[in-house]
């Protein structure tokens, strides 16, 4: 019961985390019509952020909410200087993020080394669940990353930039019409999408490897969770993580890695037969 106990709550934390890096992913590619293969270099950048600022004395909960503004920073000059000349084509979108996927992960190589390193978590002790000793930090990243989550929907669906943003994705050019800057709202949806995906790798920081490689393997199940949930909707990334995530995880503990990796694909290929369009895509909800 304490091993299940302990699995449930690893793939809870799991799922959220993957939450958070599908759902930037979804917003920039529903406002932008953007691929951006680069996520997961977003990703790894938070963690060496992270490990920046803490290297420079900065309070570890403070660096956490820094970096993401740092990620989101660096996410808003490589929309200037390179996602911006590729809209409205859709393939130069996928080749000119991996070009940068991989400037990203070279430079993270010349300036760090192909090394990896570690980020100590905060001492916060552990917390008895279930008869089980379960660390509260990781507690710590399912609350931000639930209610990065929540914060996300409501400024989606509760204020102006949303309202703005629900516009362009319904219709880009009636929205231009109308009077909303859509040049403006790309470079924050860029920069927005970007920060999620650093405040990912932030708080995952002390849970894993920090590499130039960090952020590759959350795109692979960030994409398939998108693929699964369905495009076109908020919502349709966040159930496909949930699944992507959920039996990822709970494969991994009761069998290996290489088995979950398995699953996972060959139960996103039947999905994807089966709803072409995704669990919860536009058309499946109209209907």
């Amino acid at each position: 019961m304490e091993q299940i106990a302990t699995v449930i709550l690893d793939s809870t934390n799991a799922i959220l985390v993957l939450m958070l890096v599908s759902l930037g992913l979804a917003i920039i590619f529903g406002l932008m019509n953007v691929i951006n293969m680069a996520h997961g270099e977003f990703l790894m950048l938070g963690c060496y952020a992270m490990m920046e600022l803490i290297n420079l004395g900065v309070p570890f909960f403070m660096a956490l909410a820094l970096a993401p503004l740092v990620v989101a920073a660096i996410g808003l000059i490589a929309e200037e200087l390179v996602i911006k000349r590729t809209y409205h084509r859709l393939i130069d979108t996928i080749l000119a993020t991996w070009g940068l996927a991989l400037v990203l992960r070279q430079a993270m190589v010349l300036i760090y080394g192909p090394g990896s390193y570690a980020v100590s978590p905060p001492d916060v002790g552990s917390v008895v669940l279930f008869g089980e000793p379960y660390p509260v930090y990781r507690l710590i990243v399912m609350g931000i990353s639930l209610a990065t989550i929540i914060g996300t929907f409501a400024f989606f669906f509760g204020s102006r930039w949303g309202l703005a943003a629900r516009a362009v994705i319904a219709n880009r050019d009636m929205a231009a019409c109308l009077g909303i800057n859509t040049r403006r709202l790309d470079r924050m949806t860029f920069a927005f999408g970007s920060g999620l995906a650093g405040l990912a790798g932030a708080a995952m920081a002390p849970m894993i490897s920090i590499d130039p490689n960090a952020g590759l393997g959350w795109v692979v199940p960030a994409f398939l969770s998108i693929l699964v949930g369905g495009l076109g909707t908020v919502s349709g990334p966040l159930v496909g993580a949930a699944g992507v995530g959920g039996l990822d995880s709970v494969t991994a503990a009761f069998a290996s890695p290489v088995w979950a990796q398995l699953v996972v694909f060959t139960a996103a290929i039947l999905v994807i037969r089966v709803f072409p369009n995704g669990l919860v895509s536009r058309r499946r909800r109209e209907a």
